[in-house]
């Protein structure tokens, strides 16, 4: 019997590790083959790790600007940088309608954001503090009416719009202090509500506390719903207090007052493996906010993105302890490639087979439905052939992948270069390098394109 029961174990422990090795094994129909038919080439290049600083769409650290109704200039807060966050003041609007006017200058500087080649994290408030007795937010009829004023711009200009920070509610938007009772529980819902159904359908909007979300939402987001038309897969969170406290300063707690972080926390690690972690430190509360539980926390969170502004003693500790580097790196994605392989000699018409192996080092998945195409390029001519992937399912860890590229009948002879390409979804930003995602690899990115070149191919007999 116990000879039995230990064959049963050893073999449960086989398909227990096929399953960990085929996870992350994607072929170019999107679904992982099965490990035992995964062949790895013999001849495989090696890439080299890019050491300095990787810029990429959608995630790091970002400095924030206010937001008063005149066009913004980007000039000074973009450098090395694809986020910025925008604090939009209705504060002159707390009685009456937004005026076509401020509404121009916030159409004007999404436009501007484009021509710097960032993107926008949004947040709509009525003042800025203070706490605990800020200057008033605005009637909940007239906090509805601003969202409906504001949605079509968002709208229109959301390819620039990285997400939306749910704003509004009391002290600078943030949910709690509100003078008009907006942050009781029925009237935060009826927020929630407007916000999802007027902002951008494609865009997650994040909100400030655990609590109001597991109340929501009391089961976390599973794989099979990421990604999906369902409300709650576009709910993000932003802790505006990382590490200040026991509690973040209220984050973890509930209305009986008791701290919840461990739970939450759990509930938060599965939610963010799909949808935005972002926010700030709002005062150095040691040895909390040093580095040591920074990084842990970042990593069980899935942190995309983190205010490089506030609170400056705590981003000078991680500078002074030595993880600032680790954190710039690490915050939302950072894809690097391996190893690779692929015909170094082929011909028109047939089939050229590539193997890739990278690894995401970052704290999270990129969040956006980007495409996947392999690259060839030859005489100014380029040649692309779309893989079936989704790099959201890209998370921290290994990956690998197949594909099959069959090469045109009349593709010329000679030498050509082989790349991937992963371009922004909107076709508005498409051909824009910028908004492309760079691989952590020395000589890969070309910053004209935004391809990354892994080699070359020969190519005979052309016509």
């Amino acid at each position: 019997m116990k000879k039995l029961c230990g064959l049963v174990c050893l073999l449960g422990l086989v398909v227990l590790c096929y399953e960990v090795q085929g996870r992350h094994v994607a072929g170019e129909d999107g679904r992982a083959p099965h490990p035992r038919r995964r062949l790895v080439p013999r001849d495989r290049v090696r890439f080299h790790a890019e050491l300095s600083e990787v810029s990429n769409p959608e995630r790091g650290f970002f400095h924030e600007i206010d937001f008063f109704g005149q066009p913004l200039d980007f000039t000074a807060i973009t450098a090395g940088k694809t986020l910025v966050r925008v604090m939009a003041r209705l504060d002159a609007y707390r009685q009456g309608e937004v005026p076509t006017s401020f509404l121009a200058a916030l159409e004007e500087s999404l436009r501007r954001a484009r021509m710097f080649g960032v993107k926008l994290i949004l947040r709509f408030a009525y003042n800025d503090g203070p706490y605990p007795h800020p200057e008033a937010d605005a009637p909940l009829p007239r906090v509805l009416r601003h969202i409906e004023q504001l949605a079509p711009i968002l709208q229109t200009n959301k390819d620039v719009i990285a997400w939306l920070e749910a704003g509004f509610i009391g002290a600078w938007g943030e949910w709690h202090s509100s003078t008009y009772g907006l942050d009781s529980p029925e009237n935060k819902l009826l927020i929630r509500d407007k916000l999802l159904l007027s902002f951008p359908s494609d865009r997650f909007v994040l909100f400030r506390y655990p609590g109001d979300i597991i109340a929501w939402y009391p089961r976390p987001l599973l794989h099979s719903e990421a990604f999906s038309s369902l409300p709650q897969a576009r709910v993000g969170h932003h802790n505006d207090c990382f590490l200040a406290s026991p509690d973040d300063e209220g984050t973890y707690t509930d209305l009986a007052g008791q701290n919840r972080i461990g739970e939450w926390q759990a509930y938060l690690a599965q939610m963010t493996r799909f949808v935005p972690m972002a926010g700030e430190t709002c005062a150095p509360y040691p040895p909390r906010s040093n580095c040591a539980t920074a990084l842990a926390e970042m990593a069980l969170l899935h942190w995309t993105a983190l205010n490089e502004d506030w609170h400056p003693e705590v981003i000078a500790g991680f500078k002074r302890q030595g993880c600032y580097q680790e954190i710039r790196d690490r915050l939302g994605y950072r894809l690097r490639s391996l190893q690779g392989a692929w015909e170094q000699h082929t011909a028109p018409g047939q089939t050229l087979h590539l193997w890739l192996a990278l690894v995401n080092e970052g704290f999270a998945a990129p969040l956006f439905p980007r495409k996947v195409y392999v690259v060839l390029i030859s005489q100014n001519r380029r040649f692309l052939w779309p893989l079936e992937l989704d790099p959201r399912r890209w998370e921290p860890g290994e990956h690998t992948i197949t594909a099959r590229v069959v090469l045109p009948q009349d593709w010329p002879a000679g030498s050509c270069a082989l790349g991937l390409w992963l371009p922004d979804p909107a076709d508005s930003l498409r051909e824009d390098a910028r908004y492309a995602i760079r691989f952590a690899n020395e000589g890969v990115w070309d910053p004209q394109t935004g391809i990354n070149f892994l080699g070359d191919v020969t190519v005979a007999g052309g016509h």
